[in-house]
């Protein structure tokens, strides 16, 4: 099957965003425990920094990578007329 060239496009458009979204999520994952000895150091309200980046900072990014490639997605979808459901 060959793909037409807005397929195509279509297509790099998404994998382009999953790839940036990916590697933002690899960085707040594991980047941000790498350097928990030294979040550590600093003490927030009795607990290290290092918690409140792990158990509320991360989760809080990947909500909004979510936010961010629903919506993303859904206005690709609509621009290059393969959206489902009503339109908005």
């Amino acid at each position: 099957m060959r793909l037409t060239q807005r397929q195509q496009e279509y297509w790099h458009k998404n994998l382009s965003i999953t790839a940036a979204l990916l590697a933002l999520w690899f960085v707040v994952t594991f980047v941000g425990s790498y350097f928990a000895g030294e979040l550590n150091t600093v003490v927030i309200l009795g607990f290290p920094l290092g918690f409140y980046v792990a158990a509320q900072g991360a989760l809080v990014v990947y909500v909004l990578i979510i936010l961010f490639y629903f919506h993303y997605m859904n206005n690709l979808d609509k621009n290059y007329g393969v959206h489902e459901g009503e339109d908005e």
